[in-house]
């Protein structure tokens, strides 16, 4: 019964052209994913703050600020 078991490698056919183009293609797109989380991640230059700094809501008294007249001749 042991001489019937055969023992040897299964034959794996070479991978097509196509499979390859997939198989780099997740490759490539599972690194700019990462890419794209870690700058979501990792902090971002201070010029980029003092950008953030005018989104800040307004207050009240500056929201109603009156507008200045001109002066008139006469």
């Amino acid at each position: 019964m042991a001489a019937e078991l055969d023992f040897s490698p299964p034959e794996i056919p070479e991978p097509t052209f196509m499979e390859n183009v997939l198989r780099y293609g997740l490759f490539f797109g599972a690194i700019f994913q990462l890419i794209c989380v870690l700058a979501i991640i990792l902090p971002v230059s201070k010029s980029h703050k003092t950008d953030s700094d005018s989104f800040e809501p307004k207050n009240s008294e500056t929201v109603k600020k009156p507008k200045a007249t001109a002066p008139q001749i006469s």
